[in-house]
């Protein structure tokens, strides 16, 4: 007798787009209170922390061209529309948010 083998599953193929999103929320202060006090204090102090840890020009630490490069870079989702929007009203808020997120993806060793 012979028997034949019955396949329970067929193998499939899988296509992932992996998306990231921020490490941390904008407003998300509290998470990091030494990059709060930099950026609420000594904000250009903070612009070219940023943009040299980015490797780019200390002037381009805090416009929206950086945050874009960072999101694009991580594959975070996003428009320029959203990003002119956020540092044009809140410029803190938004650079501390990337130096949190530069810090937290260091620290996984995806930076």
């Amino acid at each position: 007798m012979n028997v034949q083998p019955v396949v329970v599953t067929q193998p499939q193929m899988r296509v992932t787009v992996q998306t990231n999103n921020w490490q941390t929320g904008l407003c998300d202060c509290c998470s990091d209170h030494g990059v709060c006090l930099c950026g609420m204090f000594c904000f250009y102090c903070l612009a070219c922390q940023v943009a040299a840890e980015m490797n780019e020009c200390c002037c381009c630490g805090a416009t929206v061209a950086m945050r874009a490069v960072y999101r694009t870079k991580y594959n975070i989702p996003g428009s320029i529309c959203e990003d002119t929007i956020i540092v044009g009203f809140f410029p803190v808020c938004s650079l501390c948010q990337i130096q949190r997120d530069i810090k937290r993806r260091k620290q996984m060793g995806t930076f």
